[in-house]
């Protein structure tokens, strides 16, 4: 049974009779109704009535309005308004662009604007690279989608997808104090995109690629990968890969097994699926098999897909041929990235003991968390009503902190890899069990990890190919 939810959180203005009992009696209505009552506020009060803002939680859009009709059936009761907090927190947006200089005198005008900075344009024009010293190059990221895979929604268009775009530009600036822009494009062209992407290059530091369909968003972030110089990343893909990747290393220390030696049944083999694949290989595991809906992935299923021919020729040792839930079968470790509700808990029960189950499809996972609980040692879901969410939140913020620090224009699978463990160096020996193996979102710690490991790494790329490292915090050409 679905449970109210901060995302479905109501505010009806409620007019009551002025009596002691009144207020009372709509807050017992309110929950009798399924609702959780979060707070009751007098906005008005006359010799008759009382005015009263009643805030809920609710279980989803249909719920708030039968408890409206449940409050309007008692006698004298009347509902003025209903409030949906969600979409009042999207009202104009949620980001905003602020000077970051003071603009009160004619002084600070002529060198913010003309005539002082066409001696900074100038300068860029000379050696252009200083635009990552003296623009919002520095430390703003472009994020980029054409809503065709928003998650848990489908292909919704770009103008759907643009609250999404801001929620991912709010976070970068609120966990790593990145500037972030959303740019949703009308077009799924896969050649206009990579043409608008490297268009509007110049006035970034990075791009982050969200909610783009695969297969295109393989080809997409691969061409602007190499004909761009600063770096890009596909969200989806990397994203979970590192936080999949960082849970899975503590899981296991919490198991007592190593990756080199566990069997890992991947459920989806995607964009996020085949990216979780290359990342544990990078860290050590040898024994993996990818399966898709007809069962684990062979030549023949691939296709001419050249992504899951990289997972039919690098993965699946045994030559394992069967369904997902024969997989299963003595298997020490699965991750699901795929649709929910296509395993039992029985199916779980056949894996090893000490079995790592993350069943991350959204909204609903691949098992039931409580189910898989029952013989699983550790489970993780995509959900913040449970224990071990994977949440990208936790990568992408310190991953292009420390790129943008860096100075860094690719990113390398050692970046990726070094920030999961990262992430997972935050679960202090202390604070490592069952339920507690990956850091929670709001914790300061994990994008101050990320951002340093990965910047040690970018300061390589940065010296491998020639360039001189960033240093912003002085200004080595000045007096232009």
């Amino acid at each position: 049974m679905a449970l109210p939810s901060p995302s479905y959180t109501v505010t009806m203005r409620v007019e009551v009779p002025a009596t002691q009992r009144a207020t009372g009696d709509v807050v017992h209505e309110v929950t009798a109704a399924g609702a959780l009552v979060m707070g009751v506020d007098i906005a008005q009060s006359t010799s008759d009535t009382l005015v009263v803002d009643i805030t809920c939680d609710t279980v989803d859009g249909q719920h708030g309005q039968r408890v409206v009709d449940a409050l309007n059936a008692l006698e004298g009761v009347r509902v003025l308004k209903m409030s949906d907090s969600t979409f009042l927190m999207h009202l104009g947006g949620k980001i905003e662009v602020n000077p970051k200089v003071p603009l009160k005198t004619r002084r600070d005008l002529s060198r913010a604007y003309t005539p002082g900075v066409a001696r900074v344009c100038l300068a860029i024009a000379d050696q252009p690279e200083d635009a990552r010293r003296l623009t919002i190059k520095r430390n703003t990221v472009a994020v980029v989608t054409d809503g065709t895979a928003v998650l848990g929604l489908g292909d919704i268009g770009p103008a759907a997808a643009m609250p999404v775009m801001e929620g991912k530009a709010a976070l970068f600036k609120q966990f790593a104090g990145v500037d972030a822009w959303p740019l949703a494009l009308d077009t799924t062209d896969t050649e206009e995109i990579i043409r608008v992407v490297k268009a509007i290059a110049p006035g970034f530091g990075g791009v982050n690629l969200e909610d783009i369909s695969a297969p295109r968003c393989f080809e997409i972030e691969a061409r602007l990968r190499e004909e761009l110089d600063i770096p890009v990343f596909h969200d989806d893909q990397h994203g979970t890969a590192i936080v999949v990747l960082a849970a899975l290393i503590n899981a296991l220390r919490v198991v007592g097994k190593s990756i080199e030696d566990v069997r890992i049944v991947v459920s989806g083999v995607g964009a996020a699926g085949s990216a979780i694949i290359k990342l544990l290989m990078a860290q050590g595991a040898r024994d993996v098999i990818g399966c898709d809906r007809n069962g684990a992935l062979t030549v023949q299923s691939a296709g001419a897909d050249v992504y899951r021919q990289w997972i039919v020729e690098h993965t699946n040792p045994s030559a394992f041929t069967g369904t997902l839930r024969e997989a299963l079968v003595g298997a020490d470790v699965f991750i699901g990235v795929s649709a929910g509700n296509i395993l039992t808990g029985a199916d779980i029960a056949r894996m090893n003991e000490g079995a790592v189950v993350f069943a991350l499809a959204n909204p609903v996972p691949e098992v039931d968390p409580l189910e898989a609980g029952e013989t699983a040692a550790v489970v993780a879901t995509g959900r913040s009503d449970y224990p071990n969410q994977i949440n990208n939140v936790l990568a992408f913020p310190g991953l292009f902190r420390g790129l943008l620090d860096a100075g860094a224009a690719k990113i390398t699978d050692e970046m990726l890899r070094v920030a999961a463990v990262a992430i997972a160096g935050v679960v202090g020996p202390d604070e490592l069990n069952p339920a507690f193996i990956i850091p929670g979102v709001f914790d300061s710690r994990v994008a101050e990890a990320v951002a340093e490991a990965v910047a040690a790494e970018g300061r390589k790329e940065v010296a491998a190919r020639g360039a001189e490292p960033q240093d912003y915090d002085q200004l080595n050409r000045v007096g232009r």
